[in-house]
């Protein structure tokens, strides 16, 4: 995303990926804090899958389940409410079935697994170095992973932290082409320690 990251100036990245969600403050090529947990993308679809499992007595793949969190799924009331049918089989009949959800039923579903999200968010906030603290809050935060492609979702980082928040350009290879600008670039590789376990 273009981060001026080798500057001495503060950055605030956020990634949602498939498994995991990290948050990191960076400055001068470094990673300063930074928090993981394993609740992301695929927690998403599971908690999915459960919802209409329990509430619609129907079981849906995980494939599935994905296309509905990428259709209709949104963090908070979305402005249009937005329907999808879902394909899977009853589990009473065991015969295939077809159901009507929509974006409502969604936020509510996806909000405690958002809520851990924007917690370790704010946390590792908390923690930031005071004299980084200043940039956070003039550049806000960077959005990034497939996570950043959920509606609303940047809207409700917004207003829990009340920073502005940027996603970025390609959320869903960002991570990929910055690794390609490290590789490409040996002095900035120089500068960066690969550890075997990001905490």
């Amino acid at each position: 995303s273009g981060l001026p990251v080798s500057e001495p100036v503060g950055n605030m990245i956020v990634d949602i990926g498939g498994g995991t969600s990290e948050a990191a403050i960076t400055s001068l090529s470094g990673v300063v804090l930074s928090k993981s947990i394993r609740i992301a993308g695929d927690e998403m679809d599971r908690v999915i899958i459960q919802y209409i499992r329990e509430d619609h007595n129907i079981l849906i793949g995980e494939q599935m389940a994905e296309r509905v969190k990428i259709s209709i799924g949104c963090v908070g009331p979305s402005s249009a409410k937005e329907t999808m049918k879902a394909r899977g089989k009853d589990l009473v009949t065991g015969f295939p079935v077809e159901i009507e959800l929509n974006s409502e039923e969604l936020s509510a579903v996806l909000s405690p697994v958002i809520d851990i999200i924007c917690n370790m968010i704010e946390a590792t906030l908390e923690e930031s170095p005071p004299e980084l603290a200043a940039d956070i809050m003039r550049r806000g935060v960077f959005l990034a992973g497939g996570g950043a492609c959920l509606k609303g979702f940047d809207r409700y980082i917004s207003e829990r932290t009340h920073l502005s928040v940027n996603k970025t350009e390609d959320p869903l290879l960002s991570v990929v082409k910055g690794t390609g600008m490290l590789l490409e670039n040996s002095n900035l590789l120089s500068l960066v320690e690969i550890t075997p376990d990001f905490q």
